[in-house]
């Protein structure tokens, strides 16, 4: 049976493109990221086709906006309207990962639609980024509870940073999640920083 997973973050700038790069070079997958925001000419799929091997094929985006913004805004910037029914999961033969844009509360149009709608929709099994800095446990726990509240399975967790015993422990006794794996900081993502993570993915996440 093949893996499709939705990768979401705590909120902006926590590492999602860089775990999601990892994730789709462990299980040999397809990425995808629904909405691109800002830097159209480096974004991040493009980022994910470089720091990946042939084995990951990257989709095209459903919507490209010019404005580095919140979707909502981004859209309206650039004139175009976001639907939520217009969001269909692509149909792959691979193992599947999508990535979201900043966190779950993210807008996406003006009328109420949020990013946590789109991964509701998708019926895909949520794997969670999780920064360590002052504040990430909060933000970290009500991501857990939004996610619970609308009933959408947590695959696990993913922790980026250096290993925080503290943080890591009150999460996991709260929460009772699966850590998927711990990404280190470091001063140069490359391809080969991509491909050394990958094979530190717990074994249940490779292929």
């Amino acid at each position: 049976m093949k893996k499709h997973f939705f990768v979401t973050g705590i909120g902006t700038n926590v590492g999602k493109t860089v775990v999601s790069a990892i994730l789709s070079e462990a299980l040999k997958a397809t990425y995808w990221k629904p909405v691109q925001a800002g830097d159209l000419d480096y974004s991040d799929s493009i980022k994910v086709d470089i720091l990946t091997s042939k084995n990951v094929n990257v989709l095209e985006e459903k919507y490209r906006f010019n404005t580095s913004a919140s979707p909502h805004l981004a859209a309206e910037i650039d004139g175009i309207k976001i639907k939520l029914s217009d969001f269909r999961l692509p149909s792959v033969d691979s193992n599947l990962i999508v990535e979201g844009a900043g966190g779950l509360m993210v807008p996406i149009n003006n009328e109420g639609d949020l990013y946590i709608d789109i991964i509701q929709q998708f019926k895909l099994p949520v794997i969670l980024v999780s920064m360590h800095y002052l504040g990430s446990i909060n933000h970290t726990l009500l991501s857990i509870e939004a996610l619970k509240s609308r009933n959408i399975q947590i695959e696990g967790i993913v922790f980026v940073g250096d290993e925080n015993s503290a943080t890591e422990k009150i999460i996991l006794q709260k929460m009772k999640l699966n850590v998927i794996a711990r990404i280190p900081f470091t001063d140069k993502i490359d391809y080969e920083f991509i491909q050394n993570q990958s094979k530190k993915i717990n074994s249940n996440y490779s292929d």
